[in-house]
């Protein structure tokens, strides 16, 4: 009997929860696993929760999700619900630093497992940490932003974090809209 995409999603959730494998559980309110379902043409990775996702156990619900949100919904026209989000590390790490490589590395198998479980044509990768866990390339995201990568057969996008949007103002949002545009032509088959 073959296992549903909704049940591997649900038992790669239920191992992120009991999750030992780095310091991030000791300090963590909660996993931050996921969004959205196996159904989802378009999957959106970001770098880690941050506060209010730790708080809530959703990802990308704080003000840098809230603009990301928008934005995917005015230039693909795509409200949450019809995409899956998660993060390369599914704990937050404290003070919103920055994920190092070995807590990248023990969450890398939960990430491996959602990608290859939802029905994705486009990954967007948010942010640098996103960027090079999903490419392998160690290049700047202004220096990837732009083009279509491909790793396994998967289309990925990168754009800047919203985080940095709202520190870097217009400039980064219309740079993050014109990536949400090659994500837009890629679901639509363009």
């Amino acid at each position: 009997m073959e296992i549903s995409n909704e049940r591997r999603l649900e038992v790669l959730a239920q191992e992120a929860m009991g999750c030992q494998r780095c310091e991030l559980a000791a300090t963590r309110s909660q996993v931050v696993f996921s969004s959205g379902g196996p159904n989802s043409s378009l999957v959106v990775v970001g770098e880690a929760p941050g506060a209010s996702e730790d708080k809530d156990g959703v990802p990308f619900i704080g003000r840098s999700g809230q603009l990301l949100t928008r934005l995917i919904s005015e230039e693909i026209g795509l409200d949450r619900t019809r995409y899956y989000i998660t993060n390369v590390v599914k704990c937050r790490p404290p003070e919103n630093r920055r994920p190092s490589a070995g807590e990248i590395s023990a969450c890398s198998y939960l990430l491996a497992g959602q990608l290859e479980v939802v029905d994705k044509k486009v990954v967007l990768a948010v942010g640098e940490v996103a960027a090079r866990s999903l490419t392998g390339l160690k290049s700047s995201v202004g220096s990837m932003r732009g083009q279509i990568h491909t790793v396994d057969e998967a289309k990925i996008v990168v754009t800047y974090h919203p985080a940095y949007a709202l520190r870097g103002g217009s400039r980064v949002t219309e740079a993050m809209r014109s990536d949400l545009m090659i994500v837009g032509g890629l679901l639509d088959g363009k």
